[in-house]
């Protein structure tokens, strides 16, 4: 069966543009990973299966159009075989860093996208992700009611922001 993704985690990026995986999804990747620039600005890992078929996909753009096969070779160099460490890190290439806008020490989300992971750098998620989110809240789905805050900008029942 192949492997399947969801949920949200956050987990900051080291010193060395390194990413701790969720302990759920270590399994499916055992050593090695393929991380690659990804829609909206995020970046995607993707287990070795998932990263074969993905290349297939982007090899049949190649007969396409101008515009096809420039989108076949942007992915094809915005990709990266990584390994991962004991501790379930992978290390980012900074050219995928710099394109999703992650910096070293800084929160990174890491989403499941059913069949793969996205890293998305927090700010740029709330705009890509509103869409999606108010999407849902119009097919029934109900959104989180919001925190109320007091005008000091704290919780009601934290009155000195502990």
């Amino acid at each position: 069966m192949a492997s399947r993704f969801v949920g949200r985690y956050e987990h900051s990026l080291d010193g060395k543009g390194r990413v701790i995986l969720p302990a759920r999804f270590r399994s499916n990747f055992e050593t090695l990973a393929f991380v690659s620039k990804h829609e909206e600005g995020c970046l995607a890992i993707w287990t070795p299966e998932a990263f074969d078929r993905k290349m297939e996909e982007m090899a049949l753009l190649l007969a396409g159009t101008p515009e096809e096969r420039q989108q076949a070779r942007a992915w094809s160099m915005g990709s990266a075989e990584v390994e991962m460490d004991k501790t379930g890190r992978v290390a980012i290439p900074s050219y995928l860093r710099q394109f999703a806008r992650l910096a070293d020490g800084q929160t990174v989300l890491v989403h499941g996208a059913i069949t793969h992971l996205e890293l998305w750098d927090p700010g740029l998620w709330e705009i890509q992700g509103a869409p999606g989110d108010a999407r849902l809240v119009g097919a029934g789905v109900p959104a989180a009611p919001p925190t109320p805050v007091t005008p000091a900008g704290m919780p009601p029942d934290d009155p000195q922001g502990e």
